[in-house]
């Protein structure tokens, strides 16, 4: 079955989740039965596992993309990822590093930032965080905290 192999190749380049997989066969033309028949064999030789999937995303978006915590889980939830599975990909995320990883992101946003009124800089810092995933308490925490 040609589109099985090229499914195989689809997967084996990077993972996926489940749901790109099936729309990317049915863009393929595939019909419904061959869809999940397709699926069914790629999850069976191990070519598809949505918690390897679940897990590699959310280590790829923290560590190459610094997002935080509600982004990745809302990039997960866009793949159509079960929610004990983003729970499982969350919880995997090293707390520690965690908060380096904020640390160093709010540390390199307060360099390049211009505004010198102290409310006014602290708000946009705040800000710049939220937008990339982070919880509000955690980035006013280390605002407080660190003087940025």
């Amino acid at each position: 079955m040609a589109a099985k192999m090229k499914a195989e190749a689809y997967c084996a380049y990077q993972e996926r989740s489940q749901q790109e997989v099936r729309d990317k066969l049915y863009s393929w033309g595939l019909h419904q039965g061959d869809v999940e028949a397709v699926i069914a064999d790629l999850i069976a030789d191990n070519f598809l596992n949505e918690e390897r999937f679940a897990l590699a995303y959310a280590s790829g978006r923290f560590r190459m993309k610094g997002w935080g915590r509600y982004k990745i889980k809302q990039g997960l939830i866009l793949k159509s990822v079960s929610a004990p599975l983003i729970g499982t990909a969350l919880s995997s995320l090293d707390e520690w590093e965690y908060r380096e990883k904020l640390f160093a992101i709010l540390c390199a946003k307060a360099r390049l930032e211009k505004e010198k009124q102290p409310h006014k800089r602290k708000n946009k810092l705040f800000q710049y965080a939220l937008s990339k995933g982070y919880e509000s308490e955690l980035i006013l925490e280390l605002l407080n905290d660190n003087e940025l």
